[in-house]
Order: structure tokens, then sequence, then C-alpha cells
């Protein structure tokens, strides 16, 4: 057996636990052995005439049970707008994600980069990108590199945030992280009538002002010999591109460190905030995740870098589900975006402002990286 085999076998396995039910609840069969990859791409479960219920799948960018109350305003949005029911779960892990729309058992799903591409892989034809994520007014994103230990910096860390300029990590200094130079939302700001407002929240009872994001220029050879919190492997921003980054500095990211999965962006910004490690990546500005309980988290918690440009997530769906049923799924994503009460669900999912129609030619670079990283190595 190949490796590609065993690893989908494996895969197979995670997904139909994550998915939630027991081998008497399923109905999708369990799969054969498989020797070559494109037989993985056989006609995956036929899509009746009449739906009756869609399901949309997602990873988890924060808690299970958190994401699982999130999503329950857009599913309604979705089963009013199709007519249809349209009920969400979320996997416990990225590649459940890809095995379920693979497998039929979903037929939407909102993929990060990496898993997108990784389930491209597997399979070719069965699923299609309808639309690719915008957050505040960029189709692109990053990883950060994150300490809570302000001696690494060259210089005390300053309020900032980090952004690419012309290709070169860049420290954005004080209140221009409220310019258009910084594509991703930073911690300590939200939106008022004239554009980007310092935040304040209730939290038990009392407004609190949200400490902005604090930012430090720093050798990330300092992570040499450290403990360093990442998602899990197939997290784009939240493993592969910042391995890669350290590789190419000649770091080598499994043996000159020590890799702690915390399993999402939230739980790396929690263990780092709780003291369980120093340093941890994530994508851009993850500290926004901890700041409804921990409003000082963007001051404890200090950017030291940043990745290269990223492509963001996709809403991708089967390949044969109708092609108005897909139509339609992208316009009610755009128009509910684009109201009060969809800007703040879908920031609290996932940090989505809008989308637009995807073109899978800007997933080229990410499976070259992934080819790269030697993740389809037979």
């Amino acid at each position: 057996m190949t490796k590609k085999s065993f690893i989908l076998l494996l895969v197979l396995s995670l997904a139909f636990a994550a998915c939630g039910g027991t081998a008497e609840e399923e109905t999708v069969e369990e799969p054969a052995v498989v020797e070559e990859a494109e037989t993985l791409d056989a006609p995956a479960t036929t899509v009746a005439e009449t739906l009756d219920k869609i399901t949309f799948g997602f990873i988890p960018s924060a808690e299970q049970a958190d994401l699982q109350d999130n999503i329950k305003p857009l599913m309604k949005v979705l089963t009013d707008g199709l007519g249809i029911e349209v009920e969400g779960f979320v996997t416990s892990d990225f590649s459940g994600l890809l095995v379920a729309m693979g497998s039929g058992q979903a037929d939407i799903g909102a993929f990060n980069t990496l898993g997108y591409v990784n389930a491209l892989n597997v399979f070719p034809t069965r699923i299609e990108a309808i639309a690719k994520v915008v957050r505040y007014g960029s189709g692109s994103y990053h990883a950060n590199f994150w300490t809570t230990d302000p001696s690494v910096c060259d210089s005390p860390p300053v309020i900032g945030a980090f952004e690419n300029i012309d290709g070169v990590p860049t420290l954005i200094l004080g209140s221009e992280t409220e310019s258009p130079d910084v594509k991703a939302l930073q911690v300590g700001w939200t939106f008022g009538d004239d554009g980007k407002i310092p935040e304040v929240r209730n939290i038990d009872g009392v407004d609190v002002t949200v400490s902005p994001g604090y930012a430090c220029e720093a050798d990330l050879n300092v992570l040499r010999g450290e403990k360093v919190l990442f998602v899990e492997e197939g997290s784009t921003s939240g493993y592969l591109y910042p391995s890669l980054q350290l590789k190419n500095m000649g770091i080598d990211y499994q043996n000159d460190i020590t890799q702690v999965f915390a399993g999402s962006h939230d739980g790396v910004i929690s263990g780092l905030y709780n003291g369980d490690a120093k340093f941890g990546v994530t994508y851009d500005d993850a500290r926004r995740t901890l700041r409804k309980t921990n409003p000082d988290v963007g001051e404890k918690v200090i950017a030291i870098g940043i990745s290269a440009e990223i492509p963001n997530d996709v809403v991708a769906v089967r390949s044969d589900l109708p092609e108005d049923i897909k139509s339609k799924i992208y316009q009610i994503l755009s128009d509910y975006m684009a109201t009060e009460e969809g800007a703040a669900v879908m920031d609290e999912i996932y940090g989505w402002t809008d989308v637009v129609p995807a073109d899978n030619s800007e997933f080229d670079v990410v499976k070259q990286a992934a080819e790269e990283f030697g993740l389809y190595d037979d």
C-alpha cells in the first residue's frame, strides 16, 4: 500500500468519527483499500432530483461547541433563502471536512486554503470552489508569529502590526494600524460610522477598552530550542507556511524546535496567554478570539513576524449539486455579509467580510508549497 493510500484510510477513519455517528448510524459504506490516487475520484453519492436537505461543514477555528452555536444564524439564512433545510456541523479537524465532502456526507464546505488544495488533490472532480473569502478588503492573509517574552525583541514592543510591503515584512507603528496597509482587522479596533475606532466591550457589566495589539521586530532564530504552539498539520497559516518559512531560514521546524499542536487558532492564543509556551503561530491577528474575556491579550501576546501572502479560505460545494443551487448559495452568502447582522455573525465565525468568485489558479502557489513540503509524496 502506498503512503498516500494509508494516509487516506487514516483520514477516512478520523472523519467518520468527526461527523458524529456510529457505524450503525452512518449510511456511507466503509471505504475499500485503494492503491492509486486516480481511483479516489470515482463518482460520489448522486444528488437526488429534489433536494430536501443540504449539509454545510466547517473546520474548527474555535472550540467546536462555540463554533456550532455561531453558525446557527447562517444556517437559518441559507435554509430560508434556498427553501431547503441546511444543517451545519463542525468537524474535529481539517481532514474530517475533506473526507466528508469527498464521500458525499457534506454538500458545502468552508475550507481553509491548504484543506481545499488537499481536497482537490484527493478528489479532483468531486468538489469545486464557488467563492473566495475576503477579509476587510483583502483576498489574502498571513501567518503571524507570536511571543509572550518581550526580551526576545530587538527593541521594546510598540502598538502596531506587521504587513508585507512590496514583499518585505514591515512593522507599521501606532495609529497607522488603522491604515489600509494592514489588511487584517487588528485586536483593539472595531468599525464605527467613520471607519475603524478603538473597541470597547462590556465584560461582566463593565465597559472595558480592549488593548490594541503590540508588536516588535525579532530574529525568528529565537525559536530554536523552544516549544512552539502550532494549530495542526492541516493548517495553512497555523503550520505549513510558518514551517516553510523557518525551513527557508535554515531552522529545522521538526528538530530545532518542539512542536505542540493546540488544535485551533484560539487554542494557540489561549495557550500563549496562559503560559503553556512563549512562542506560537496563527492566522493574522487571532488574538481577537480571546479579547472578549481577556481584553489585555493584545498587550500580553506580541507579534514578532509574518509570513508571505496566503490566498484566503474558500467555500466549496459538491460538483454534482444543481447549478442553480450553487449560484444561490454564493448570492445568499454575499448578500448576508452585506447586512449588519451578517457582518457580525461572520466575524464571529471566521472573520469573513465578503466573498468573491473563486479562481482555482490562485491556489497553485499553495499546491506548490504543499508539494515542496512533501505532503503528496508516495
